[in-house]
This record gives C-alpha cells, sequence and structure tokens, in this order.
C-alpha cells in the first residue's frame, strides 16, 4: 500500500468505520427487535436465538477465509463484495415472510458481512504503520462499537414503534450505498507480498465445528441431549481434525503457531469471553425489559443508554491507553467491572430494581468499551504485516464465536429453567444461572488480562513474530499444500 498523507488515512479509518458501523447498529437494532418478531414470526425463544446466531455463526465460520482472501487477491475488492452482499442481505431481510426465510437471509448478510470487519482492520492496520498511531485508530475504530450501541436501541425501537422490525434492515442501505462509493474513491489497493492459496479443507471443519455445536446447545432444552448428542459429536471430531489437519498444511487456514504467542491467545479467549458476555447481556435484558417489565421497544431501548453510553466513552480511552501504556489496565478495568456486573445481576437480582438495574448497565457498559481496543491491538501487533489481514480475521472470529456462544448457553440455560412454568413469573430466576456464566466470563476477561499482558508474554509474542518471518522466507514461493 503506498504512504498516504495524514488526512487521506483518517479518511480511510472512517470509511472502514462506516463498514463496522452496519454491521455492528444492525445487531443492537436486531437485539430491540426481537420481542417484535417473535410476536409477527410466531417464534419460539430458539427461534429467536437463531435469527442471532445464524449471522454470527455464518460470519464466524467465513471470517478467516475473508481475512486470507482479501490478502491473496486485494483487500479493497473483497471489502467492496462484502459491501454489496451485505446491503443485498438487509434488503432481503426486510422483505422476509416467515422466521425461515428470515434466518436464510440473515446468513446472506453474513457472508457480506465476513468480508468487512476483518478486511477493514486489515487495512487500518496496513495503513497505520506507527504503534501508537495504529492503537489511536483502533481506539476510534472500538468507539464505533459504542457508538452502534448507543444509537442502535434507540434508533431500533423508534423504527419498530413507529413503522416496523422490517425497518430496521433499510438503515443498512444508505450507509452500505455511500460507503461502498467512498472506498471505490478513496481507498487503494493493497494485498499480502505472497499469497496464500484456500484450504477448503480447514473452511469445512471450522464450518462444521461452529455449525454442529451451535446447534447442539440452542435445540438441547427442547430435542433432549439424546437428540442433540451426534452433533456434539461432529464438533469434538472436526475439533480434532482440525488440530490435526492445520499443522501439516503450508499454508493453513488456520495457523495454529499464531497461539503460540501467550498474548495473541490470550486475546483469542478474551474476545470470547467478552463477546459471549456481550450477546448473553443483550439477549436477555431485551427479553426481560420487553417480555416481563412489557416496555415497548422505544423505551426498552432507552433503558439500554446507561449501558451504551459509557462503552461509546471509554473506548477511545481504551486505545489511547492501549497506545501509551499496553494492554494490562484496560484489560483490568473490563474484566473488573463486566464481573462486578455480573455478580450484581446473578447474586442480588439486579434487574428488579431500577437503581440496581441502572448500576449494572453502567458497569458492564464501561466493561464493555475497555476490552475492545486491547483484543485488536494484541491479535495484530507483532504479527508480520503479511499475515494482518488472517491475525485480524483469527480476532474476528473469537468475537463472533463468543456472540453465538453466548446467545446459545444463555438462551438454552434460561429456556431449561422456564420450562412450563409463567414466563413473566419464571423469568428472573430462570435467568440467574446465565448470570452467573456472564461473571465467569467477566473473571476470565480480569484474570487472562493479567496473566497475557506481562513481560514473559511479551516475550513469547516476540518468538513467535520472528518464528513467523523466518518461515516466510524459507517458505517456496508459490508453495501451497500439505508440508
Amino acid at each position: 500500500m503506498p504512504e498516504l498523507s495524514h488526512r487521506r488515512r483518517l479518511l480511510v479509518l472512517a470509511i472502514c468505520c462506516m463498514s463496522l458501523l452496519i454491521v455492528s447498529l444492525d445487531n443492537t437494532v436486531l437485539n430491540v427487535a426481537l420481542p417484535s418478531m417473535q410476536r409477527d414470526l410466531h417464534a419460539s425463544t430458539s427461534g429467536l436465538q437463531w435469527t442471532i446466531d445464524a449471522y454470527t455463526l455464518v460470519l464466524a465460520s467465513l471470517l478467516m477465509l475473508a481475512g486470507s482472501t482479501a490478502d491473496r487477491i486485494g483487500r479493497k475488492r473483497v471489502f467492496m463484495a462484502g459491501l454489496v452482499v451485505f446491503s443485498i442481505g438487509s434488503l432481503l431481510c426486510s422483505l422476509a415472510p416467515n422466521l425461515t426465510l428470515l434466518v436464510i437471509f440473515r446468513m446472506v448478510q453474513a457472508i457480506g458481512g465476513s468480508m468487512l470487519n476483518p478486511v477493514a482492520m486489515s487495512i487500518i492496520t496496513n495503513t497505520f504503520t506507527d504503534a501508537r498511531e495504529r492503537a489511536r485508530a483502533i481506539g476510534v475504530w472500538g468507539a464505533v462499537v459504542g457508538i452502534s450501541m448507543a444509537a442502535g436501541p434507540l434508533v431500533g425501537g423508534l423504527l419498530v414503534q413507529s413503522v416496523s422490525w422490517r425497518s430496521i434492515f433499510w438503515i443498512n442501505l444508505p450507509v452500505g450505498l455511500a460507503a461502498l462509493l467512498l472506498t471505490l474513491r478513496f481507498v487503494p489497493e493493497s494485498r499480502a507480498p505472497k499469497a496464500r492459496r484456500p484450504d477448503p479443507v480447514g473452511q469445512l471443519l471450522v464450518i462444521a465445528l461452529f455449525g454442529s455445536l451451535t446447534y447442539a446447545i440452542i435445540e438441547a432444552p427442547d430435542a433432549g441431549p439424546g437428540a442433540v448428542a451426534p452433533f456434539a459429536a461432529i464438533a469434538l471430531v472436526a475439533l480434532l481434525c482440525l488440530l490435526w489437519y492445520e499443522p501439516r498444511r503450508t499454508e493453513p487456514l488456520i495457523d495454529l503457531r499464531f497461539f503460540h504467542s501467550a498474548p495473541f491467545s490470550g486475546a483469542t479467549v478474551i474476545a470470547v469471553s467478552a463477546f459471549a458476555a456481550l450477546g448473553g447481556f443483550l439477549f436477555l435484558s431485551t427479553l426481560y425489559l420487553q417480555n416481563v417489565r412489557g416496555l415497548n421497544a422505544l423505551h426498552a431501548g432507552l433503558w439500554m443508554l446507561p449501558m451504551a453510553a459509557p462503552t461509546f466513552l471509554c473506548a477511545p480511552l481504551s486505545g489511547r491507553l492501549v497506545g501509551s501504556r499496553g494492554p494490562r489496565l484496560p484489560l483490568v478495568v473490563a474484566g473488573t467491572a463486566m464481573t462486578a456486573s455480573g455478580v450484581l445481576f446473578a447474586a442480588f437480582e439486579a434487574e428488579t430494581s431500577n437503581a440496581t438495574l441502572l448500576v449494572g448497565y453502567v458497569l458492564f457498559g464501561i466493561g464493555f468499551g475497555f476490552v475492545n481496543a486491547p483484543i485488536t491491538n494484541t491479535a495484530v501487533s507483532g504479527m508480520p504485516r503479511a499475515q494482518a489481514g488472517v491475525a485480524a480475521a483469527v480476532a474476528s472470529t473469537s468475537r463472533q464465536l463468543g456472540q453465538t456462544l453466548g446467545v446459545a448457553v444463555v438462551g438454552a440455560v434460561l429456556v431449561s429453567g422456564i420450562g412450563s412454568s409463567p414466563y413473566t413469573d419464571a423469568f428472573v430466576s430462570a435467568a440467574r444461572p446465565g448470570w452467573w456464566i456472564l461473571t465467569a466470563c467477566g473473571l476470565a476477561v480480569l484474570v487472562l488480562g493479567l496473566l497475557t499482558s506481562g513481560r514473559w508474554a511479551r516475550g513469547t509474542a516476540e518468538r513467535t513474530a520472528e518464528k513467523l518471518r523466518t518461515a516466510e522466507i524459507r517458505q517456496p514461493v508459490g508453495a501451497s499444500g500439505r508440508a
């Protein structure tokens, strides 16, 4: 990529953030619309889980493929294709006549979405080459997530209340079109110096692992353990095959050598934990506010503001702290705040009082605001720039996998807890195990943040990066397939 002026770099960052905005906004808007969708499409709780997880599941399955493909054929080209497919998928979702087609069209959206965030992060990584400048850019990137969390519930509530849930997908169309035209004009093309060939076997194993695991978790409460046991077995076999097959490829879909770096491994697990907490938090909060408290979509969106506003305010602060002091302090703050929020709901039933509900939302917003920048920065910093797309895609995959598992696990626990009891009477007690799960996720962020951000951890990252660079130099041009 050619050296760009400061103004041009900021413009590229803004364009990339537009893609993040529509992808992130889509998720937060959708959560507010779930009860309305449930009534209109006669969906069960597991059906609602699938409207979220069909999207995040496909996204998680294809992100690494999209990252490596963009490094190979051109990041700008793949990014523009993603904008087109995501916009078409959004239009189809707004027209879906039933739950089945809505889930299918959400998967179309996800195919486009898989070409956006990791590729945009790769473009940012190659645009902002100075470490501190890149950390600040990633802080802005994280702030966009906060904007989507702040605007999503309000915009979604207003649209659902005044038009219908279908209108929440319309807002993606003008933003997607504007981002497409600006990308065509201002974003330079870039690609990795050495092309990475596809890994179809690895890709199929990832799809089998994520898909079968999610299906087993979501359907277990209704179908029973016996019915989902084959899917759990498929997930286990796919995982074992991945661990055996990928190290034997010269150019694997998932380069397991990345995980020799303690910060990278820590960032991956922290991403899964943090976004599992986010997915479960939004799912439980939305259903409680609208189906138990009886609030309309707009009022439920307003109640989400105490969580969204701190996320928006803390994300850029986290980016600056990562740039100046490293990732440890933001991760400690994030883990502590998220754990405290989870304990407040799990042990003290925070949702039953307006004051404790407000405090719980603020704490979670602070925690999530601080967690995103150190995840992204740790995942890509120190790695060879030629593999920036793959490294960023692994981090993005971890986020989506975490959100998928959060909704699947917490939703399954909720369904099991409610059983045949009256929904409004049983909800708070049935949700308590889910809140404890979210507490454990926050604790994982705290502990791993401490363990993987010290001197020893940085040493493993430096050794891993050096080994990857050496392997790139030694690898013959055009080498592919099995070693």
